[in-house]
């Protein structure tokens, strides 16, 4: 990376919030209202999807895509007003938390408060229409790098949000703008208010592949850490989506997560989650509640800080619409208590100090982390196994951080839990990753 990301950033919680179904009114109010709950869970950063009005020409859906932005800086009124923003993000101060706002600059609405003044902003057709790159995204039209009238706009109105009072920028497709416009705006931002957290959503390594063939802009995740404090973790999306569904073997995952370790710099962070705004509920993904869990477990476990979407303590199983008001079925929360006990682990010595080894794919994840002065091991029943397995903890009885529970090594052996466990252990073990027949082998000589 061209900068120090903090290390802390490894083990930082985000909350993903869209206002408009959040609460009962969809306004900044309620979400206000639930921060010191937010703060309780053990979230560090509160992050917003795109806060900004909505284009309503050519819209989807009732209400649109908070995605297709007629004003960048301006608030949507649907949920209150600037000085309503100002004061929750104030309010999330005075608990800790910090404020990540979505930054969507590769397009905008079609009726953009742009289009008119400046034509020449945007990709346009032979007739000289602003034209979206993508064709499914209709209700927005690109914007065209580089022009400098633009980038100094664009890098401004960021410059004025950090001044507001925003800590962090969540970048949409960030990989489908000029890498030299990112580096440009970071560096900017620093002199109004130095260590905004930068995330981007690094794009599937696919696309990445057809932008390029396109003769557009495609930036790998690689590219992207010149800029960026963390990236999703996209690249390898696919090949763990299978693995969840039974279609790829879940060592097949673990080898791309060790792929990752080699082929970006040394202190890359990759935002890992289970579910967002753009993907399916993990309790409608997983073959089973359980393995739901497992797989959540095992994300909050991994290294890199970790994404709760609003919803996913209510075990929701719907992910709202983009497009009309569509409310998140909240209940009595039932996941509540187990994302805090992850999240509150995300801090645990043993993962903000400790080295981490992954150990066993099958038939259950195994991993630890070891550190100077506290060790961890993780179990995740992802594939739903029964029986014992084979563990290298010493034998003894260990309390499980997740439920409480006693769990018994016997002969090196532990009875396989339902979903995971998560067991603190004396002294650092000679732990080896797991033996990856891609990544281990080797013709004989």
């Amino acid at each position: 990376m061209a900068f120090d990301t903090p290390n802390s950033y490894r083990n930082l919680v985000i909350y993903e919030v869209y206002v408009r179904n959040h609460g009962p009114n969809g306004s900044f109010a309620d979400v206000e209202a639930d921060l010191p709950r937010l703060r309780d869970m053990g979230v560090d950063v509160v992050w917003f999807m795109p806060i900004h009005p909505i284009g309503q020409l050519n819209k989807k859906g009732s209400l649109g895509c908070p995605y297709s932005i007629a004003d960048y800086r301006a608030v949507n009124p649907e949920y209150g007003t600037k000085a309503d923003f100002a004061h929750l993000i104030e309010a999330a101060h005075a608990l800790g938390l910090k404020v990540m706002i979505d930054v969507v600059y590769n397009h905008t609405a079609h009726d953009s408060v742009l289009v008119g003044d400046h034509p020449n902003w945007y990709h346009q057709d032979a007739s000289g229409k602003p034209v979206t790159t993508v064709p499914d995204w209709s209700d927005v039209i690109d914007l065209k790098h580089p022009n400098e009238e633009l980038v100094a706009y664009l890098i401004e109105t960021l410059q004025q949000w950090a001044e507001f009072g925003v800590d962090g920028f969540r970048c949409d497709v960030a990989s489908l703008l000029p890498l030299d416009f990112w580096l440009r705006a970071r560096a900017a931002v620093a002199q109004v208010k130095p260590g905004v957290i930068w995330l981007a959503e690094s794009v599937h390594a696919a696309w990445v592949a057809h932008r390029r063939a396109a003769g557009l802009s495609g930036l790998s995740d690689s590219e992207l850490y010149q800029a960026f404090d963390l990236t999703y973790d996209y690249d390898i999306w696919p090949i763990w989506q299978a693995a969840v569904v039974g279609q790829a073997p879940v060592i097949r995952y673990l080898e791309m997560l060790r792929f990752q370790d080699a082929i970006y710099p040394h202190n890359f962070v990759k935002m890992r989650c289970v579910e967002n705004h753009d993907q399916l509920r993990i309790q409608r993904l997983a073959p089973s509640p359980n393995q739901a869990l497992a797989w959540t477990a095992f994300q909050a476990f991994h290294h890199g800080p970790f994404l709760i979407y609003g919803g996913q303590e209510a075990g929701a199983t719907h992910t709202p619409s983009l497009f009309d008001i569509d409310k998140v079925e909240w209940g009595d929360l039932p996941l509540q208590p187990f994302l805090t006990t992850l999240a509150r682990l995300k801090k645990h010595p043993a993962l903000t100090t400790g080295k981490y080894v992954l150990t066993s794919a099958e038939p259950a994840i195994q991993a630890a982390w070891q550190g100077a002065h506290a060790n961890l091991f993780g179990l995740f029943n992802v594939m739903a196994a029964t029986g014992a397995v084979a563990v290298p903890l010493p034998d003894g009885d260990y309390a499980d951080l997740l439920s409480g529970a006693a769990i018994s090594v016997r002969g090196g052996q532990v009875s396989l839990p339902a979903a995971a466990v998560i067991l603190a252990y004396a002294e650092p073990l000679p732990l080896q990753p797991f033996h990856s027949p891609l990544l281990d082998f080797h013709l004989p000589a």
